[in-house]
């Protein structure tokens, strides 16, 4: 079997000199996926994905992109590989316009950016009607949109997305799930932390549940949404 467009293989690591917070943790989605990490509250979820983008010391294991070895790399670094990633906060410039941050996202590139800002807006209309607005003003949901859409600027081949739907409402997560399932069909594969694990493993091709920086349970998201232990364990029965 050809290995995972990208993979955190056999993961074990943690931040600096501190203690080990992965365990021999992996973490991987093909190409046009969208892959889930769930898990209770410090299981390591956003560690394993900061892991895969280079953002802590992986001790021992490998991340591989498209099969080229890049755990020695930087988080700048990877960008250029293909890797975008959007934190769960202070992912916007709030005193720049909607349109200056999407102009920010593309900060690597060296051709013509328009078609993809154009791309981003047909992808989120609302931020064509705002385009001009500074980005603070937007309410969360929008805000999240600006975020995605900043890192969709350099064309990235996975797109990396931690806690998405983080205090939004039940209507705007459904939206940006919406979204995130039109960027997958794209052919970008999406690596996702979430919190709201039901609804998530409900468009997940693939889904993790961590545990102590553990792999607990692994499976296609219907899988897991049927596994009578997930579901006492992390989906509330």
């Amino acid at each position: 079997m050809s290995e995972p467009f990208l993979i955190g293989d056999s993961m074990t690591g943690g931040y600096g000199k501190g203690p080990d917070i992965l365990h021999d943790c992996t973490i991987a989605v093909d190409k046009g996926e969208i892959a889930v990490i769930v898990g209770p509250n410090g299981a390591g979820k956003s560690t394993g994905m900061k892991a895969v983008f280079g953002m802590l010391d992986v001790r021992s294991g490998a991340v591989r992109l498209d099969g080229e070895d890049i755990t020695k790399l930087s988080p700048q670094a990877r960008v250029r590989k293909g890797m975008g990633f959007v934190p769960q906060t202070h992912n916007i410039f709030t005193a720049m316009t909607v349109e200056e941050n999407l102009e920010m996202g593309g900060f690597i590139r060296t051709d013509d950016i328009r078609e993809t800002i154009e791309q981003v807006y047909e992808l989120f209309p609302i931020l064509r009607e705002k385009r001009n607005q500074p980005a603070g003003e937007l309410s969360g949901g929008q805000r999240q949109q600006v975020a995605v859409g900043r890192a969709l600027m350099t064309k990235p081949t996975v797109l990396m997305l931690d806690e998405p739907t983080a205090g939004v409402s039940p209507i705007v997560m459904d939206e940006l799930f919406d979204r995130i399932i039109e960027v997958a069909r794209t052919g970008i594969s999406i690596l996702m932390v979430e919190q709201n694990a039901r609804q998530a493993l409900e468009i997940a091709d693939k889904g993790y549940v961590l545990v102590q920086g553990r792999n607990a349970h692994t499976g296609s998201g219907k899988e897991l949404l049927a596994d009578p232990e997930v579901r006492q364990s992390f989906l509330g029965g």
